[in-house]
């Protein structure tokens, strides 16, 4: 009776995993440039002793000694949210898999997928508090701020004369699981990723667009329906435990 609870709560810890993972998912349906994680459950194979005959091997051979379930979130990064127009000449996304790198705290690199681009008080482009490692500096004086989907950032000057402010370059990287979320819409690179420098439009990183936003791409109905499964399941492993709780207590008082 004891195999049955260990069974279940292998199976409740695993759920409830789950759960947590849909949840944040659900919480985040409206948050800009959020990637989803899918959950991933795997049979966890363990070793049993040798067989000692060739009888009791071939008995053995169709049964997979089973030691549990694994599970695993998978942020769906490369999946692309649907691009939605703000009007806000500040708010940027990227229309492809690319990314811009933001000088985070500590000397770490950041890569952002897109959202509000501010002025910070040294006068340089920067998002989310961080400056974009492209160093672009916004004159007190500049208007018009203009970004072209190739990066290139410009504006006018008082007098009316047109200035090229820089450009905002995209960085690729060779896999999804060689990046961590820091923040929604924010990832750390691994140490061993492989990131390539690119410009906006070129290398299959994607174009620059300015007054959109991606939003999130959590499918909130099919997220709803996962939940409500995850949470079933959940449930009857519950009723597992419960089940075995009370067998175990009826063989208890036939001992007595």
């Amino acid at each position: 009776m004891n195999q049955a609870l260990e069974v279940a709560a292998v199976s409740l810890r695993a759920q409830q995993r789950a759960l947590e993972t849909m949840a944040n998912n659900i919480a985040n349906v409206n948050t800009p440039a959020f990637k989803r994680s899918d959950v991933l459950f795997a049979e966890v194979v363990g070793s049993g002793p040798a067989p000692l005959t060739r009888a009791e091997e071939l008995a053995r051979s169709p049964i997979a000694q089973s030691g549990g379930v694994h599970f695993a979130a998978r942020d769906m990064i490369s999946l692309q949210g649907e691009m939605r127009p703000t009007g806000n000449t500040l708010d940027i996304a990227i229309d492809g898999r690319g990314f811009i790198e933001l000088a985070g705290p500590d000397g770490q690199t950041w890569l952002w997928r897109g959202g509000r681009l501010s002025v910070n008080r040294d006068g340089y482009l920067a998002a989310d508090g961080s400056v974009l490692q492209s160093l672009i500096a916004v004159p007190d004086d500049a208007s018009g701020l203009t970004i072209g989907r190739d990066g290139v950032v410009a504006a006018k000057t008082a007098d009316g004369e047109a200035i090229e402010l820089g450009q905002i370059m995209l960085v690729r990287v060779d896999s999804d699981t060689s990046l961590e979320r820091a923040r929604p819409g924010i990832y750390r690179a691994a140490d061993d990723a492989r990131i390539v420098d690119a410009v906006a439009g070129e290398d299959g990183t994607g174009t620059i667009e300015q007054g959109m936003a991606e939003e999130s791409n959590v499918d909130f109905s099919a997220a709803m329906v996962q939940l409500l499964m995850i949470q079933r399941a959940y449930a009857a492993n519950a009723q597992v435990i419960q089940a075995a709780d009370q067998i175990s207590s009826l063989t208890n008082n036939l001992k007595r």
